[in-house]
């Protein structure tokens, strides 16, 4: 990087301008605007099913626009944020962000929930990635990892909060609110960023926009995904979902053997010959993969299994958010004296450690068998965090810092999607191997319960298939035997988290070079 490039992307601090602290305050606002709507949707799903009437694939659709739109945008809202100014959109996603918020709560139908899902998506898609681009640019690197570790901790906080804010606006106020009150959080955003946030940006002269590179990595991200989320619903087996994410990851191929041979890509390729930066990014996914199953499968046997309201299920994983935010600064702490090399394994060790945990949860288990794994999650997941980031965003040039938050954003989104569809499936189709040995067992008539197989969906929610005509006995060992096979799933899915995050515990320690202190 030329002088004059290190000039033009670097802002000078005037007055509050370019702070570092105070900038990021700023992006905190907006970053946890974001990670809140990521997670407290899935609370409000049932209640806008109810109101306007919606089938189980639009609801799916409420959740599947926003991910799809999100995950083929991010990479590009780093470069925009890169080349024509990080503070500008950052600004441009924040308040488009708050606008489709509360468009949402006024569409009234459930199309216009979806569409608007959807905007969202792509708003956040230039907020994201900037937030850490404004904080490469502004924080000198012997600060940038606490930095970071501040980053992590309010986006760890606000997706776990999720779950509490949904389920108390849900059940006292209505589902709009839930989007509502994105309103206030935005306008915050904005006067606070408007005043403290100085512009950045990488000047490299006049030239085409990679325009190509955009088309071929969001078309490659939309297949990819889409293939993911809807491999539960075709099944993992099937030819659609296969010859669907093969379709994906060849687009994708084709687009890395093209921005290989840009003079000014939109996702450069160089990148990735740092081993901690391309390592980070597969961890980043199996951060999320692991955190956003477990939750997802968490409030299924919370809920429906122990019989949990929405609002007393959030607080008993209120272990896992406070955790994650004494685990994100502290992360930062270790990475910056010993390295991702050593931060990552640990965070990845204490979340499989959870995930094993996990396979003790039984059908009347005290909270004692829960707040352990809780607590291991959040401590983990603020760990790998922090790491991650340092590991993609600090080992990129601070020119192409949006492009790294980028797509350090776009392997979480993509690790949580798979996350939830793969676990999910997992729980799904142990439901059905174990679902007609369970009800016999806790004894149901074998007819019976052959008949019940049908409802093996539900189940795999954690709802239990009984009726009215069911005599008390029959219901009790209904419940006793649907809420077995489904811990047979969750047992599974968690065994499958654990071992994802040990061989990412592995890959870490093995493939990131040890850092010396001259280094």
């Amino acid at each position: 990087m030329t002088v004059t490039e290190i000039h033009q992307s670097t802002p000078v601090a005037e007055g509050r301008r370019g702070k570092p602290w105070w900038s990021l305050i700023a992006v905190a606002f907006g970053l946890f605007m974001v990670g809140l709507d990521g997670s407290v949707v899935s609370i409000a799903n049932p209640e806008i099913g109810r109101d306007l009437g919606a089938s189980t694939a639009e609801l799916q659709w409420v959740t599947n626009s926003y991910l799809l739109a999100l995950a083929a945008a991010l990479i590009l809202g780093g470069k925009l944020g890169d080349r024509f100014g990080r503070r500008r959109y950052y600004l441009i996603g924040v308040a488009g962000f708050t606008v489709a918020s509360v468009a949402i709560g006024l569409a009234g139908s459930i199309e216009g929930v979806i569409v608007f899902r959807a905007a969202q998506g792509l708003f956040g898609a230039l907020l994201m990635p900037n937030t850490l681009g404004i904080l490469r640019s502004v924080f000198p690197p012997h600060r940038f990892g606490m930095a970071v570790g501040i980053w992590a901790m309010v986006s760890s906080v606000s997706t776990a909060l999720g779950p509490i804010v949904g389920g108390l606006l849900v059940q006292h106020v209505n589902w709009e609110s839930v989007f509502y009150i994105n309103a206030p959080i935005g306008v915050l955003a904005l006067i606070v960023s408007s005043l403290v946030l100085a512009e950045s940006r990488n000047s490299t002269g006049k030239h085409r926009f990679d325009v190509p590179g955009v088309v071929l990595l969001a078309a490659g991200l939309l297949v990819l995904i889409y293939g993911v989320v809807k491999g539960e619903t075709w099944g993992w087996g099937s030819a659609a979902t296969l010859g669907t994410i093969a379709g994906g990851l060849a687009i994708l191929i084709v687009f890395g053997l093209f921005e290989s041979r840009q003079e000014h890509p939109l996702l450069p390729m160089r990148l990735f010959r740092s081993p901690a930066l391309t390592i980070g990014a597969i961890i980043t996914s199996i951060n999320f993969f692991t955190l956003l199953g477990s939750i997802f499968y968490i409030m299924l046997y919370l809920q429906n299994v122990r019989g949990y309201t929405p609002v007393t299920a959030g607080v008993l994983t209120l272990p896992l958010s406070l955790s994650s935010v004494v685990a994100s600064p502290l992360g930062a702490a270790l990475t910056d004296r010993f390295g991702p090399r050593f931060t990552m394994p640990l965070g990845m060790l204490l979340q499989g450690a959870a995930s094993f945990g996990l396979m003790a949860l039984g059908t009347d288990s005290g909270y004692i068998a829960m707040w352990p794994s809780f607590v291991g999650l959040g401590l983990g997941v603020g760990m790998v965090m922090s790491a991650s980031s340092e590991a993609i965003v600090g080992n990129a040039p601070v020119k192409d810092a949006g492009v790294a938050g980028g797509l350090q954003a776009t392997m979480l989104q993509i690790g949580g999607a798979l996350g939830t569809s793969v676990l999910i499936s997992i729980i799904a189709g142990r439901v059905g191997t174990t679902l007609t040995g369970e009800l016999t067992t806790a004894g149901v008539p074998a007819p019976m319960a052959q008949g019940l197989v049908e409802a093996k969906d539900a189940v795999a929610m954690g709802v239990a298939p009984v009726s009215a005509e069911m005599t008390d006995s029959v219901r009790a060992a209904v419940v006793q035997g649907a809420s077995e096979a489904f811990l047979n799933g969750v047992h599974t899915a968690a065994l499958t988290a654990g071992v994802l995050c040990l061989i990412g515990a592995l890959v870490a320690a093995t493939g990131i070079r040890r850092v010396t202190p001259a280094a």
